[in-house]
């Protein structure tokens, strides 16, 4: 007899699986040793059904909506499923097989019900993808401006780490070989581990109480429910097509912008992201594969939809994509692709301008809209080995239909968090010097951008590579009606000293002392600026956001700084209402 859908049951399975994906998260958080994971939760992680359909997902990183919905559904495919046992841990991040740039590195393992049995049935997989601080490649970090994908760093095909549990000793070695940070990615591979073994236990667990059959009975209606209830969302949205475009301010070899193209079809079938007209592949750094792209395209369609819907195969069948092969968006080997994610957190941006027009109360100006990566390393001189280092900045949020844009926030998909001052120099040879936000960076509007991030290194005792990874220093985020652009980002070295502009991706060698400092770039404003309300103007000048000078010029607020301390400023109500009239 075919079982009935009890609400229930339904709503109790659908959280035990996305808290298997969520337990996986902590696992890995919790285990692993190197900041870029432990600190700044750059990994996500997912449960896929025996028939390698989305089903749960554990979203740290917003960014990997699609990633591993490409990528795991072809990797063990090519592998072969019948070639997967109880305790096997496929490793992989090619980037042409569904994968992202190489620091991206996927551990894929069955899950078999009961657990370990050698007998088991398949009932799905789990997965989970962290971003390593280290794999190898021609800079520390594996970040910076390469022509081709070889000289990022090792790339690993779909290849079994562990095998019955035990970990395979001679794969293992192969490939901390190629890694400068052996130790830290040592301890991260055993943390992705960890993860794994923790979902495979929770969703055993669900197993057993509820039995196959029924879970998978759920599961079915967990997919379908999605896909109803994005549709219901999708037919609120207006019907069209709608185009703009954008740019990528340099590829880090030469000074032509990389074009970005984009129609966004909303219709009965779901919404096509169609990239036809973005520029061919180039032999630099910013290149985004299928993967990147198809996750871009997903986190859009996700803001525009109610928070609550799941993100499973149910939601992803109705993101359509078109991007040209061998074009920036979709690129073939051997194109570099380490700063794909400029590009697809850029084209982020260009979806939400398209949409300006139709859905204005749901988009925001142009934001931050780059990773802005810093990557480092060097010889320590406290212990002599060799470390890396590698975090990326934040900086302004566009404003919005009835709120400012968050001053010094990653934006979008990224959602990496800060790395802590005090950790960070308690782990590495570098000094922070400054960290605070940049006056007048925002975009001025009604509702004003965001404020960009200032974050001096400071290395005083030995030489280090240092590698930018960035973009916005050409141009500052867009404004939407009528606000202004955020001001553009800029990376100087020896601020203090013989001050030299530097560019937005470019490897450098530094000498004892020197400095790198990071002024990222402000969101863009949002309507008039003189239609900002007056004592919001005068309260970011009190927090010193806006200096006084811009509050008058820009928003033609005009500030009583009589009483000296900035809490006791003041409107001057009769020349704001005279400048403004002007």
């Amino acid at each position: 007899m075919a079982e009935k859908l009890d609400p229930v049951k339904f709503e109790v399975i659908r959280n035990a699986l996305l808290e298997a994906t969520e337990e996986m998260a902590i696992a890995l958080r919790r285990s692993a040793y190197s900041t870029n994971i432990k600190t700044r939760a750059d990994f996500s992680c997912a449960f896929f059904d025996r028939n390698l359909q989305a089903v749960a997902q554990a979203f740290t990183q917003a960014v990997h909506l699609g990633s591993m919905v490409e990528l795991v559904p072809r990797v063990v495919r090519a592998y072969g499923p019948d070639n997967l046992g109880p305790g096997d841990v496929l490793l992989t991040n090619d980037p042409y097989q569904g994968g992202v740039h190489l620091n991206d590195i996927t551990f894929i393992s069955p899950v078999f019900y009961p657990a370990g049995a050698a007998d088991g049935q398949l009932v799905g997989y789990v997965a989970n993808l962290a971003h390593h601080v280290d794999v190898g490649g021609g800079a520390p970090a594996s970040v910076g401006a390469f022509r081709e994908v070889y000289q990022e760093g090792v790339i690993i095909p779909p290849v079994k780490l562990v095998r019955g549990g035990e970990m395979v000793a001679d794969v293992f070695r192969l490939v901390l070989a190629q890694i400068r940070s052996k130790h830290e990615t040592a301890g991260d591979f055993r943390a992705q581990v960890a993860a794994n073994n923790t979902g495979i236990r929770r969703i055993a667990e669900l197993m057993g109480r509820f039995g196959p059959e029924t879970v998978t009975f759920y599961i079915d209606e967990l997919i379908a429910y999605t896909e109803r209830r994005t549709r219901a969302e999708l037919a609120m949205l207006p019907r069209g097509a709608f185009a703009t475009e954008g740019v990528v301010d340099n590829d880090g070899f030469t000074e032509q912008p990389v074009h970005l193209a984009a129609k966004v079809v909303i219709d009965a079938e779901g919404v096509l992201f169609d990239l036809t007209g973005c520029d061919p592949q180039r032999k630099a750094p910013v290149n985004s594969t299928f993967a990147q792209t198809f996750s871009a395209c997903a986190y859009a369609l996700k803001c525009l939809i109610d928070p609550d819907i799941p993100a499973n195969a149910g939601f992803y069948r109705l993101v359509r994509v078109v991007a040209p092969l061998g074009s920036v968006v979709n690129c073939t080997a051997p194109a570099p692709v380490v700063g794909g994610w400029e590009t697809q957190t850029r084209l982020t941006d260009v979806f939400f301008k398209a949409l300006a027009p139709a859905i204005p109360d749901k988009v925001p100006a142009g934001t931050k809209a780059m990773m802005c990566h810093a990557g480092f390393g060097g010889i320590d001189p406290r212990t002599g080995e060799y470390y890396c280092f590698l975090e990326t900045m934040a900086g302004g949020y566009g404003g919005r239909s009835q709120s400012d844009g968050p001053d010094a926030v990653q934006t979008h998909g990224q959602n990496t968090e800060n790395a802590p001052v005090e950790e960070t120099e308690i782990n590495y040879p570098v000094r922070i010097t400054r960290y605070e936000l940049v006056e007048n960076s925002e975009g001025a509007g009604k509702y004003r951008g965001g404020l960009g991030l200032r974050r001096d290194y400071l290395f005083v005792d030995h030489e280090v590579t240092f590698t930018i990874l960035a973009d916005r220093d050409r141009w500052g985020p867009w404004g939407l009606f009528g606000g202004l652009p955020g001001q553009r980002a800029e990376y100087i070295l020896n601020p203090d000293k013989a001050a030299r502009l530097l560019g937005s991706k470019v490897t450098l060698e530094l000498e004892p002392g020197d400095v790198v400092s990071y002024r990222t770039c402000g969101g863009g404003g949002y309507g008039p600026p003189l239609e900002r309300d007056t004592e919001r103007v005068l309260r970011d000048a009190r927090q010193g956001k806006v200096s006084v000078a811009r509050a008058r010029e820009i928003y033609g607020v005009v500030i009583d700084t009589a009483g000296r301390v900035p809490s006791t400023w003041t409107v001057d109500e009769a020349e704001t209402s005279r400048l403004r009239a002007q």
